[in-house]
Parts: C-alpha cells; structure tokens; sequence
C-alpha cells in the first residue's frame, strides 16, 4: 500500500518527553478520507498512553483522538464527503461492523474490539495507529463525522471525547426536561456533563469537595451545588437524582453519592477504571432499586447526534488554546489540574 510521510508529536519510550517526528500514512482507500487536522484535543488518556500508565503502549506513540480539520481528499466511493468539508474523527477509526454492537450503532462496545485512533492495530499498514498530534490522518470515511459549520472549531474538538463520554449516558439514561441530573467532579468531563444535561432541560446540581467552584459551575449552567465533604448538604439532597454522572479519575468512594439517588436512580462512573474503594454498599441499592453503572464514549451515529445538537444549541467545550511544542508542559498542569477545562493544541504550530 502506498504511503505518505506527516510531521507529528509522540514519545519515543515510557519516560520520554513528546517531541517531533515523521510517521506514515495510508494513501486514501476507495472508502477513505483524508483530513488536515487543525485542531487536536488534548485528553488524560493521551498522557496515560505517552506514559504507560495503563500497559500496552506501543512505541512510538502518537497521541490525539479529539481530531478537527478539513478533508483534503476523498476517496472513489464516498459520497457524503466532498473536499473542503469540516470533519471530526473521535476515539474509533475502525470497527468489525458485522457484530451485534456494530449493528446497533454502539462500535464503541465493539464484541470484537475496536480499533482505537492512536495504539490500535492498523490493520491497512500493519504495526499500530498514530492520533491526532500530526498533520494529516486518513480514516474509513464510516467513522468520520461532520462537524457543524457555526461551532468554534477549536472548542468543538473535546466533544469527541469528553462530549460524547459524557452525552451517552444521559441518553442511555433517557435524560430529559422532567430529570434531576447530578455531575461530581468538575473537569473536562464533569463541564460538558453540565452543559449537556442542561441542553437537554435537565435540572443540574455539581457535587464539589470546595465551594471554590460554585461560580464557575452555576457559570456553565448548573442550578445548585453541593458541597460533597458536608454533611448537612448531603442529607439534604437524599433521593434526589434521576442519573449521577461520575467524572473524578481516581479511586474514591462512590457510596455518599448512591444514597441521593431517586429510586431506580443511576450513578454513572465515566471517569475512572479500577476498583471501588471502600467496597461498594449495596443495601442502599437493594432498598431503592439504585444502579451504579459504567459507561464508555459513543458510537458514530451517537456522536454525530451529539454534534448535530451542540451545533443546534451552541454548546462547545471551555478551552485553553497551546501550541504543539507547549503539550509537555500541558501534561504536568493536566496532572495538577491547572486547566479550564480541557486544552487544545493549534495544529498549524507543528
């Protein structure tokens, strides 16, 4: 197959910095598109697999799958793409599309394992895939999404990841005018949990450790905060909520939020892979038909449906712009937390 060489950003070993270099695309395909990435999207997941945090990092690594830019090539059989077109390409560039989870619009569960946009098996040039921190990428044109016209480019480019984890679980959960919606944790993920939710008419409450952030979330749309860390507050939201969608990225203790839980109420973990600690107490679960569930990104007609309504009701992520050569110094402010709410990187800095 015939290739083309792109300048990207990647580390060399689990201890290296990011730095420049060239890696190889694919030639379009007839089912292809070529994109020219103009914004890229800076994600944890980016940081854990430049560093290994999870195992199973193949190197070199490129990072990025929060990908905005413009389509510079299509190929001889696609049709809802033309050249000049805005496109996105989130976490999936490939999947089996014959399993029962392709068949039902829900790749992302993919029962034979979807290929991810960076760290995932090429199956077109064998080894494994390169993200978003490069010039170029070429992607199966059934996993490109259209973006909105009328949208910040470069806010758009989180809602491919931190929209979309987010989004899926409040339809999944059928949240809508009528629902109370709780988000714990206010980061990437938890700020577009409260734009989302309230875009859907939902009536939005933060659980926070610090009043330090009241302002900030009754800003990007929440009703009312809870102070998590008193007592009181918490008593008295008990039975609340429809659906909590959980952002926080640690281990931590789920059971406080559990017992403000409406019956039949769901906590939603979103943000954090690993055991629960302390155990999980399922008395209050037992008592109330409560759910605690986990939920993973979206499939692409999920996606575009989350694009197609941010595009309707204007909702974009809170950004930090940075240049490709800043991303080592964002990974160390990402780990203090040092961003509202997600960064970006402008591409044409490469």
């Amino acid at each position: 197959m015939n290739t083309f060489t792109v300048r990207a950003y990647g580390a060399e070993s689990t201890t290296a910095d990011l730095k420049e270099m060239n890696i190889e695309r694919r030639e379009v395909t007839p089912n292809d598109v070529e994109i020219e990435i103009l914004y890229c999207g800076v994600c944890h997941s980016d940081l854990h697999t430049a560093r290994n945090d999870w195992g199973g990092t193949i190197y070199p690594a490129v990072p990025g799958h929060e990908i905005v830019g413009r389509i510079t090539k299509v190929g001889s059989e696609v049709s809802k793409f033309k050249v000049g077109d805005l496109a996105g390409v989130g976490c999936i560039v490939d999947s089996c599309g014959t399993c029962e989870s392709c068949k039902h619009d829900l790749e992302q569960y993919c029962l034979n394992g979807f290929t991810g946009t960076y760290n995932g098996k090429d199956k077109h040039l064998g080894g494994h895939t390169f993200g978003g921190y490069s010039q170029k990428v070429v992607v199966d044109s059934n996993h490109v999404l259209k973006v909105p016209e009328n949208l910040d480019l470069a806010a758009v480019a989180p809602l491919l990841c931190a929209g979309i984890t987010t989004w899926s679980p409040l339809k999944h959960w059928n949240v809508g005018p009528n629902s109370k919606v709780a988000v714990v944790g206010l980061g990437g993920l938890g700020h577009m949990a409260i734009k989302l939710a309230k875009g859907l008419g939902a009536e939005v409450t933060l659980f926070s450790r610090t009043p330090g952030k009241t302002e900030d979330a009754k800003q990007l749309g929440a009703d009312h905060v809870v102070i998590s860390t008193e007592q009181a507050e918490m008593d008295s939201v008990k039975g609340k909520f429809d659906v909590i969608i959980d952002t926080v990225p640690y281990v931590h203790d789920v059971n406080p939020y559990v017992t403000t839980l409406n019956i039949s109420g769901t906590l939603v973990v979103v943000g954090y892979l690993g055991g629960l600690e302390p155990i999980l107490n399922t008395v209050p679960m037992i008592m109330g038909r409560k759910s605690v569930a986990g939920s993973v990104i979206g499939g692409i007609a999920e996606t575009q449906e989350m694009l197609d309504f941010c595009g309707e009701h204007n909702i974009v992520s809170e950004i930090e712009t940075i240049k490709m050569n800043e991303i080592n110094e964002a990974y160390e402010r990402m780990l203090k937390s040092d961003v509202k709410y997600r960064f970006v990187i402008d591409m044409q800095s490469l």
